[in-house]
Parts: C-alpha cells; structure tokens; sequence
C-alpha cells in the first residue's frame, strides 16, 4: 500500500526533488506545486532520508473549493474535523500555514480554524502560534498550504524538519541552506569526481552534503576565516560520528580537508581539481574580505585555474555568469529574500549572462 506524501522545498529546487525521489525508489510522484512534490511513496521508504527537502510530511486531507473568502476557514475546520488521528500523540497539537496570492484571512487564522479541530478528537491542547509563541518540542506538527483553489492537510513525518541536519552543531554568518547545498551537489553529477573544492567553504555545509552522493571523493574547504574552518571540522566531525558504521566514520573522517586560504588565492595546483562547489560572500551577512574585498573577480580566474579541463563548477550567483566560463544549466531559487541562480559553470572562453 502506497503512502501519500509531500516534500516540501526551497522555491526553485523542487524538480530536483522530485528527480531524487525518483532515483532513489522513494515514490512515485504525482504532481509539483509551490515548494511541494507531491508523491505516493513506496511501502517501508525511508523518506527521511530526502537530502534536497527541507521537509517531508504525510497527507491527510486535500480541500478543494478554498477561495480567498473568509468562508475558506470554516471548509478547512470541517475538512480538519474528518482527519483520523489514530494512535497519534503527543504534548499537543501545533499548526503552520502558508498560502499563495493574497486571501482574506491571515495564516493564524488558518492555524487556528485547523488546529482547533485537530485537537478535539484526542483532547489534547492545541498551541497557537499568535504572538510569537512557540509550541512544545514534542507536539504533533501539522502543516496547511494553499495554491489556487486547493488545500493540504498534512504531518510532519520526523521529530524536525529535514532541513535540521543533526551534523549542524557549529554555525555562522550566512551559512548555507543544506537542501540548497544539496541541490548544488546533486547538479555537480559527482559519480567518479575524484577532488571536489569549496574555496569559500564556510561551516562545510555543501562538502557534507557532497560526501553524501560521493563518498569516496576527496573533498577540500578552504575560507579566509579561522572561526569558520573550525566549524567545519566540527560539522564533518559530527557527520562521521552520524555515519551508519566504523568504516564510514573512518572514511568521513579521512576525506575532508580544511585550510585557511584566501579565495583569490587557492593553494592547489592547476587543473588538479574535479568539481569546485561555492558560494561565495553575498556581501550581506559576511562582506567579502581579502584579495576578494573589491570585486570577485580573483576568486573566478582562481577556480578556472585550479578546476580540470572535463571539470564542472556549481556556483550560486548573484551578478550573472563570471567571465571564462560557459553555463551549462541554471537554477534560480529564492533565499533569504533573495533570487539567486545555481549555476552549472564548464571553462570556456566566452562569457554567458542570464
């Protein structure tokens, strides 16, 4: 028996979702919405295990006939009223919602239309999120959204979010999203890269999720920041430790590389590198600093430079596509406010602008 459920997404990323569901036998999807792929997932699938979602829930009513009247929150409280919990429990119930295009009503009151039913049938409390409050750790976590004229009901599946990596015990400034570090690393086709650099690597998020798909390469971080190498070694130290054997920790642990260096100047050899991941500094949360303070430039001539001739470079950019290079795919996403692109990047001569 076929399970429905929704991964939920970074905007931008979810056919990357649903192409990893796919290869990995997770489902069958059924359709893409809005940060959603919706799917029937395959008797006893693992669906925590979704690298490029940042949260994966359990369906448990799909509402059609919700318009932008105030009329839509009795629906979705009726709708609510039918779910069967089951042997479900918890401290409490709590509910996040989202729609898309403007409404009539204001997601806490979807929240509370939808919540106040769900709590009913179990008598359990039911934790608004008005004022900023924040609900019980271990409370039930249902979530609504709603696109077009049709609603979903569903269950967070794990404890937490998917987008929570366990690994992530150290953090900075601007540290990068994990699904969208998967999502890059998915794009780089790692299968047989032998080195795979981030020379901005930051607390290491995308080099983790890189040694997910590829766990024998070699992967190297270098950042101008000490603090932020340090947190890196925390990191791949806590993804070793997370890791399903002896010998995947010991193999965790051998392939990272960590050092101070300069993006402008990155101590490799040339062409001695497969893939280059980065991100380099937005200039928002952390300003660019070093050879990279004026302009990026350096930090692009260094990457054509040390990255092999077959090589690929999977960048999140902001000014268009840097000069010696070739875009090969792109991928606009929105983060932090913002609509950067994931761009699949080969050497070449000319300068491709989106």
């Amino acid at each position: 028996m076929h399970t429905f459920a929704v991964a939920r997404a970074v905007h931008g990323i979810e056919p990357l979702v649903a192409t990893e569901i796919r290869r990995s036998r997770l489902g069958v999807v059924r359709g893409v919405r809005h940060r959603e792929v919706w799917f029937e997932a395959a008797p006893g699938a693992d669906l925590t295990g979704l690298r490029t979602a940042d949260d994966v829930l359990l369906a448990a009513a799909v509402v059609d006939g919700i318009g932008h009247g105030r009329s839509a929150l009795r629906r979705l409280a009726l709708a609510a009223r039918s779910v069967h919990l089951g042997g479900l429990a918890g401290s409490g119930v709590e509910v996040s919602a989202s729609f898309v295009g403007r409404r009539n009503y204001t997601r806490f009151e979807i929240e509370d239309a939808v919540g106040a039913e769900l709590a009913r049938p179990p008598r359990l409390p039911y934790h608004s999120r008005r004022d900023g409050a924040r609900p019980p750790r271990d409370a039930m976590s249902w979530r609504v959204t709603i696109e077009g004229d049709r609603a979903l009901i569903a269950l967070r599946l794990a404890d937490r979010p998917l987008h929570r990596r366990a690994y992530k015990t150290d953090s900075i400034r601007g540290t990068l999203h994990p699904p969208v570090a998967a999502a890059m690393a998915a794009l780089a086709r790692l299968g047989g890269a032998g080195t795979v650099l981030d020379p901005c690597c930051g607390a290491g998020t995308t080099l983790i999720e890189a040694h997910a798909l590829a766990p024998d390469a070699r992967l190297l971080g270098f950042d101008h920041d000490p603090a932020a190498l340090r947190a890196a070694t925390a990191n791949a130290r806590a993804a070793g430790e997370g890791a399903a054997t002896a010998n995947a920790q010991a193999a965790g642990a051998a392939v990272f590389g960590w050092g101070v260096a300069d993006g402008g100047r990155i101590p490799l050899a040339g062409g001695s590198v497969d893939r280059v991941l980065v991100n380099p500094p937005w200039g928002r949360q952390v300003p660019p600093r070093g050879l990279l303070a004026r302009d990026l430039g350096p930090l692009w001539r260094e990457v054509r430079r040390v990255l092999a001739g077959d090589g690929l470079a999977v960048a999140l950019v902001h000014d268009g596509i840097p000069r010696g290079f070739v875009l090969e795919e792109a991928v606009r996403v929105s983060l932090s406010g913002q609509h950067p692109v994931i761009a699949v990047l080969r050497k070449g001569a000319g300068r491709v602008r989106r």
